[in-house]
């Protein structure tokens, strides 16, 4: 089979850098950024993180080959800052946002553990009159509680 081992689409070789910045010619403040190791999961979260950005004119990525374990990112910005320091921006904002989620999964999962008594919903499904509706009608989220 042609495919590379498994170890080899995550797991940098010795010398083998994580990120490669090229800065483009023709394209006024414009970035070509090669990140190694990784595929279109962190790709498409970091292109719609950057798309979400007000500096950003352009964002977007393409894996060149599925058996090359690298994408390629192009980011343009409107000149206010460089598009490597957006790139960090963003990277930082995605890492708060997966630190949330990680607190928020985690606490759903505590809820598993916690039996509710007679007539109680732990997630709030459930209306005070006894109807369908609860906490998702008055607009909040089942995480609130």
């Amino acid at each position: 089979m042609n495919a590379p081992n498994r170890y080899e689409l995550f797991v940098l070789e010795d010398g083998e850098k994580p990120v490669e910045v090229s800065e483009d010619t023709k394209i006024p403040n414009a970035a070509t950024i090669k990140v190694v190791k990784q595929d279109h999961t962190l790709a498409n979260m970091i292109r719609a993180q950057l798309l979400a950005m007000p500096e950003v004119l352009f964002a977007g990525y393409k894996v060149p080959h599925p058996l090359h374990p690298y994408f390629l990112i192009k980011i343009q910005t409107d000149g206010t800052i460089t598009p490597t320091a957006i790139l960090e921006q963003a990277c930082t904002k995605l890492i708060g946002q997966m630190a949330a989620l990680e607190t928020k999964f985690k606490r759903e999962f505590s809820f598993k553990e916690v039996e509710p008594t007679e007539g109680q919903d732990v997630y709030g499904t459930v209306g005070a009159d006894g109807a369908g509706g609860g906490a998702w009608s008055s607009g909040r989220d089942y995480l609130d509680f």
